[in-house]
């Protein structure tokens, strides 16, 4: 029996001199190519979870596992992509994609050879020697994700990553990420305040309440993969947007 890629028993985080815990008693099985959406309003923890699964923040009390391991001893298996691009503006698009294997010490036609690879999955390469600043907010954030993919995760983790986009250009991303999920095969928890883009996203969508942040409700997303325009047009896609809806308006007020 396969371990789950992601565990978490009655986690709960409390920030140095703060009075209340930001996070209660999270118990999480994430098993292995799931994609998991977290959401939940602001300032429920959801982007301190994320952290804490990366080994970015320490919890206060339960245990973290990711594969069976801590999340430090993990980090290796687990790259993060935040809302933020945050692309270094005097690299080019190639050299912000091999930022994480020069840093590993990789050989350099290795390094080369993977970036090629990577920008032609996400359909970047005839912009390779562009920098970021000649970039749209959609190809800059496809370049964060081809950076995070450089050191093969397992798992990704993924804060907020599409925010800043406008509408139309958010739906092709979402696509386009399930697309390299489906090829790549990792695993995703993925934090967002848009029920409609984690319901397009997820098999299984988990919403938090607030103060402390806690797990209010868990619901199973049954769309067939590979989604598409035309599971956005679906009647079963427009009632599990109303129910996820009602949910979290419901944890907003407990």
């Amino acid at each position: 029996m396969s371990l789950p890629e992601v565990l978490l028993k009655d986690v709960s985080k409390r920030f140095a001199g703060a009075e209340h815990e930001v996070l209660r008693g999270i118990s999480l099985s994430v098993e292995r190519g799931e994609f998991v959406s977290i959401i939940g309003p602001s300032g429920c923890g959801k982007s301190t979870l994320l952290k804490m699964v990366a080994g970015l923040s320490p919890c206060s009390s339960g245990e973290i596992a990711v594969n069976g391991m801590t999340p430090k001893q993990a980090r290796e298996l687990v790259s993060f992509v935040f809302q933020d691009a945050t692309l270094l503006p005097w690299r080019t698009v190639e050299r912000n994609v091999a930022l994480a294997l020069e840093l590993e010490g990789k050989p350099r036609a290795e390094t080369a050879a993977t970036v090629a690879g990577l920008l032609e999955l996400v359909g970047l390469a005839k912009v390779h020697k562009s920098y970021p600043r000649q970039l749209s907010g959609g190809m800059k954030m496809r370049v964060s994700i081809a950076r995070a993919l450089a050191t093969r995760p397992r798992l990704l983790l993924m804060d907020e990553p599409f925010a800043a986009l406008d509408e139309m250009t958010r739906d092709r991303m979402n696509e386009e990420l399930l697309r390299l999920r489906a090829e790549q095969n990792w695993t995703v928890v993925f934090v967002t305040h848009s029920v409609a883009e984690a319901v397009f996203l997820s098999s299984r969508v988990i919403v938090l309440a607030p103060h402390p942040g806690r797990i209010a409700e868990e619901i199973v997303v049954d769309l067939p993969y590979p989604r598409t325009q035309a599971t956005r047009e679906s009647d079963a896609y427009d009632d599990l947007v109303n129910h996820t809806s009602r949910l979290l308006r419901e944890a907003h007020r407990l």
